[in-house]
């Protein structure tokens, strides 16, 4: 079993961010050490049929280039345009042999055709300083491909998810036709209104009492002041 999983461990795997059909995907090919003691020179992975192009990613420890093919006959595509070539392989070359003891990652962006339930395979040569190994191997109907001595990466395309904005219009709709989400946004107006009526009866009183005050100050300006009248018999003041 340990013997197993170690010759698992070393094949050269894919790792697909998204299988969503229809939709950009970033495939990162795992690549470990494929012949024995030898180092890794280059690695040379080829696009399924189904495929039209891969857009490398930049590695530093490698140098990346397209290998495009002519079609026998032009290949419509969904936007009704046509195309007569397309990219078949991508072919990284390391700038240093990797070392057995190391792995490393190569990231294609590829956008995944429209058939979901396919699976694409990508077979892949790894050529090392002595030798390589050449990861080609497809499954029969039923077979694990974990029981291929060299089996070919491969991605199965996914079923696209429903539509987040239609599911989130439909929720919408639902919410405003609630009874219950009525009757909370009927309480809310009715409370609105009623503390506006409160808010204007207490600026009417605060009104009244400062126009009370201002006539209670008038009246008693308009009072005429006392006239003291001296005493019978004393001097008046000078």
């Amino acid at each position: 079993m340990l013997a197993g999983i170690s010759g698992a461990s070393a094949h050269v795997g894919v790792t697909p961010d998204k299988t969503t059909a229809n939709s950009y995907a970033l495939l990162t090919f795992g690549i470990p050490h494929g012949c024995e003691e030898s180092g890794t020179t280059k690695v040379t992975i080829t696009l399924p049929a189904e495929l039209n192009d891969a857009q490398p990613t930049v590695n530093p420890n490698w140098t990346a280039a397209k290998v495009t093919e002519q079609l026998a006959e032009p290949k419509k595509l969904p936007d009704g345009s046509s195309i007569t070539k397309r990219t078949s392989q991508i072919v990284y070359t390391a700038k240093a042999p990797l070392e057995p003891a190391l792995r490393d990652a190569l990231v294609l962006s590829v956008k995944l055709p429209d058939i979901a339930g396919k699976t694409l395979y990508f077979p892949t040569l790894q050529n090392c300083e002595v030798g390589q190994t050449d990861w080609s191997q497809l499954p029969a109907e039923g077979q694990d491909p974990h029981s291929l001595k060299a089996p070919a990466p491969s991605v199965t395309v996914t079923a696209a998810a429903a539509d987040a904005a239609a599911d989130g219009h439909s929720a919408h709709a639902a919410s405003a036709s609630d009874p219950a989400a009525e009757t909370v946004q009927a309480a809310a107006v009715n409370d609105g209104g009623a503390q506006a009526r409160s808010w204007a009866g207490l600026v009417a009183g605060v009104g009244g009492l400062a126009l009370g005050g201002l006539a209670l100050a008038r009246s008693r300006g308009s009072q005429p002041r006392p006239v003291r009248v001296p005493a019978p018999g004393s001097a008046p003041k000078e």
